[in-house]
């Protein structure tokens, strides 16, 4: 059984990824591709990466972050201090999310109050 191998395309398509984007993460070290000539090809341990860079910048993550974090990997075979590291950032990235709910959950009664204000005006 053959691993998966994907071309730059292949991978771009995969993860609805612009060129420029996939560039820019192996410029910042979040991705290894295997280079044959000019062609790059990812496997399935960058597969494997770019599902874990794509899922940590939707939770809000910043890239410089994801690379340290995905570091561990190689460092620890046991993954002990990737896991603790993650619990760290996840509990971290959680109390920041809330804390931007409670403040758009304040824009939005605020807006919705003047938007009733102007509309009480208007008749």
């Amino acid at each position: 059984m053959s691993e998966e191998r994907l071309s730059f395309k292949d991978m771009c398509a995969r993860f609805d990824v612009t060129p420029r984007t996939l560039r820019h993460y192996e410029y910042i070290e979040l991705l290894f591709p295997e280079r044959e000539g000019r062609q790059r090809f990812y496997g399935p341990r960058e597969i494997a990466r770019m599902t874990l860079i794509l899922r940590g910048r939707r939770f809000g993550f910043k890239l410089e972050e994801l690379r340290q974090w995905l570091e561990l990997y190689d460092a620890d075979p046991e993954q002990r201090l990737q896991r603790k590291v993650w619990m760290e950032m996840a509990d971290k990235q959680l109390d920041e999310l809330r804390s931007r709910r409670e403040e758009l959950d304040e824009i939005i009664v605020e807006l919705e109050r003047l938007r009733d204000v102007w509309d009480a005006s208007q008749d």
